[in-house]
């Protein structure tokens, strides 16, 4: 007798996904500089790098530093602009069994609405997640994520222009991350994504200058998962709406982390440069450890952490 594979379909606003596991923006392209790595069709979602209405080319180099247990990166959100997008990598992915969100982010409020209206047209990106950790020049160049009013000002313009599933991406450089969940669910996100990076930077005691043209970057890898974790566990006591789990997700163990502290599904991204297969290893290992357990569906171990 073939024992029966436990059910690990998840359902992200609307968009029900083959498994939990997508990819995080910014670390896994397009998905097509992945395709003779990783079989793409076996994902959960993959959101393709961060849009802009124009080209952008970032931040000037050294971009990337290694850390200890992670990496900083000050990448700047170069991409090839919505434009170039739909041109050049969208006839790929529509080709794809994964449904494909686009993350996106604007200068000002006005840009953010535009990319929504213009995606919202675009019948084979199933979903959008919006990117509030950009800086808001209005307001003296804090990020529209770092407070609830202004996070809520993005949100409610984005969800004006659009129909599709909305994801809204929180930074983690807060200091009430509920208050901004609670804040964006309120003007119609339909999940949350968390954490995004966290501010770092590294110094060349040699030189004694910054590691990074940038100076500061963003902190990801194994070294933000208890932050991203904490925090995980706590929106999801506050909203009722999916929360999406990512920051340090390495292995099976550290996505059933996540998901035992409430996500209904993860982001994969400072894993994809270290190992290119780690989609694929989460999400055999999330089936192995339910079978294991003789436990027949996902649901009965989100959201079940004991206190």
């Amino acid at each position: 007798m073939i024992e029966k594979k436990p059910h690990i379909r998840v359902n992200i606003g609307g968009i029900e996904l083959k498994n939990p596991v997508m990819t995080a923006s910014g670390t896994f392209g397009y998905a097509r500089e992945f395709e003779h790595l990783v079989d793409l069709n076996r994902l959960g979602g993959i959101i393709v790098k961060g849009l802009s209405l124009e080209p952008s080319k970032g931040n000037p180099p050294p971009r990337t530093v290694e850390t200890p247990c992670g990496m900083l990166n000050a990448i700047g959100l170069e991409n090839v602009g919505l434009a170039a997008f739909v041109k050049e990598k969208l006839p790929f992915l529509k080709g794809l069994e994964t449904p494909v969100f686009v993350n996106f982010y604007g200068k000002n409020i006005a840009e953010y609405a535009e990319l929504a209206a213009l995606l919202d047209d675009i019948e084979d990106v199933s979903g959008i997640e919006v990117n509030i950790s950009c800086p808001n020049v209005k307001s003296g160049g804090m990020a529209f994520g770092a407070f609830p009013d202004s996070a809520s000002e993005v949100v409610r313009a984005v969800r004006d222009r659009t129909k599709k599933p909305l994801m809204v991406k929180l930074s983690p450089n807060v200091t009430d991350i509920t208050e901004i969940a609670r804040s964006v669910e309120a003007e119609g996100a339909d999940s949350i994504s968390l954490i995004n990076t966290i501010t770092g930077m590294a110094i060349d005691i040699e030189t004694r200058r910054p590691k990074l043209a940038n100076i500061t970057g963003g902190l990801s890898g194994p070294a933000i998962k208890p932050v991203a974790l904490r925090m995980v566990w706590q929106t999801a006591q506050s909203v009722k709406i999916p929360v999406i789990g990512v920051g340090g997700i390495m292995t099976a163990k550290d996505a059933l982390e996540f998901l035992i502290a409430g996500a209904v599904a993860v982001q994969v991204g400072t894993a994809n440069f270290i190992n290119p297969h780690a989609t694929i290893d989460i999400i055999e290992g999330i089936e192995a450890f339910l079978s294991e357990r003789k436990i027949p569906d996902l649901s009965e171990i989100i959201g079940t952490l004991e206190i």
